[in-house]
């Protein structure tokens, strides 16, 4: 009889589990990795840019650019494969052909190379010009994105947040945190919802997650203040605005460059 209570208790503890699930936990990191990722290969999907397929993987978009042989401005295409294990550009790089016999200069004789050898030598060729530093990389001028309180803060654990959890009514502004061009609009990303990407220089990038309405499109030149979107709660199980910085595609704490409040 004990052995039969038990086992009808278990079978009853199981129902309940299974008819009531935990609730949804948050899964920034299930999608966007939290460390570099240095092989195998991403599809490119309709809506996609190399912004975000390089937020996503953790990789600065230049770098993922330059293993791919992108040029500026950086447009892909859907059905394309982009590599994660760099060294592609010199791999598929085109040899210089092998000069072959008949085309081979003829040795001139010693007599008009002793007589007008020095004439025919032609100059060395100037040094390639240094690349220009990009006019944009230094430092930026931070903001707060929203007003409400910070619930939840950055974190370097494995699978940890990767930028702060800033919470608000349903429709407060999310404002630029700084001058930039926005570079994504979409959902793309599991567990952002409805993201924003902004471009801030050659180096800085933000991100604004979970949005209710987007209200600006990939290209537009905002200014730091700007209302670019309104809270929500897309993809997520509560009001919030996550907000992501990122240097050279790393995350970076945004409460160490965000000014003080008051």
């Amino acid at each position: 009889m004990r052995v039969l209570l038990s086992t009808l208790l278990s079978l009853c503890l199981c129902g309940c589990a299974v008819g009531n699930p935990p609730p949804v936990v948050d899964i920034y990191q299930r999608d966007s990795k939290a460390t570099k990722v240095t092989s195998g290969s991403h599809r490119v999907a309709r809506g996609e840019t190399l912004y975000s397929i390089a937020w996503r993987y953790g990789w600065d978009y230049r770098a993922l650019a330059e293993a791919n042989d992108i040029d500026a401005p950086y447009t892909i295409y859907p059905g394309q494969t982009l590599s994660f294990a760099g060294g592609r550009k010199q791999a598929t790089r085109p040899s210089r052909p092998a000069a072959s016999s008949s085309s081979a200069p003829t040795k001139p004789s010693s007599s008009s190379s002793s007589s007008s050898g020095a004439a025919q030598a032609e100059p060395a060729p100037p040094p390639a010009p240094k690349p220009k530093p990009s006019a944009s990389t230094g430092p930026v001028n931070w903001q707060w994105p929203a007003s409400g309180e910070v619930l939840e803060r950055f974190s370097k654990a494995s699978g940890g947040r990767r930028g702060i959890t800033i919470g608000d009514r349903e429709g407060s502004p999310v404002r630029a945190a700084a001058d930039g061009r926005v570079v994504y609009r979409g959902s793309g990303l599991t567990g952002y919802g409805n993201l924003l990407i902004v471009k801030h220089n050659d180096r800085w990038l933000s991100a604004y997650a979970h949005n209710s309405s987007l209200l600006v499109k990939e290209g537009d030149q905002v200014s730091a203040g700007d209302k670019i979107a309104t809270m929500g709660a897309s993809g997520t199980f509560r009001t919030q605005l996550h907000f992501e910085i990122r240097k050279d595609g790393q995350p970076v704490d945004p409460l160490t460059v965000l000014p003080n409040r008051s």
